[in-house]
C-alpha cells in the first residue's frame, strides 16, 4: 500500500547471524550495493547513512526484533558487527 515494501521478517528463530544477515541485505539495499560489498566492521555513516534513513533502518529492525528500539541504535552501534552483537545481547540470541 502507498508504494511501500513489506519489510522482510527473518524464517525461524531469530538468531545472532540471521539479524547481522538481515543487517547486511538492508544496509545492501539502502545504498544499492551487493551484500558482498557490505563491510560489517565498517561504520554506518560511511555508507552515508543519515539520521533520517537510521530511524527508517531502526524501525524495520524493531519488526524484525519485535522489539522497540531506539530510533538512535545506529548511532549508538556504529557498524553491523557491534550492532548484531548488542542485540543479540539484549534479546539472549543463539549464535548459529
Amino acid at each position: 500500500m502507498f508504494g511501500r515494501k513489506k519489510t522482510a521478517v527473518v524464517e525461524g528463530p531469530l538468531t545472532h547471524e540471521k539479524v547481522r544477515g538481515w543487517l547486511v541485505a538492508e544496509l545492501a539495499s539502502m545504498v544499492k550495493i551487493s551484500e558482498a560489498e557490505v563491510d560489517t566492521a565498517k561504520p554506518f555513516d560511511a555508507y552515508g547513512l543519515d539520521s533520517r534513513t537510521a530511524v527508517q533502518v531502526s524501525g524495520k529492525l524493531e519488526k524484525v526484533v519485535e522489539r522497540r528500539l531506539s530510533p538512535a541504535i545506529l548511532f549508538d552501534h556504529e557498524t553491523i558487527d557491534d550492532l548484531a552483537d548488542f542485540l543479540a545481547g539484549e534479546l539472549r540470541l543463539q549464535h548459529s
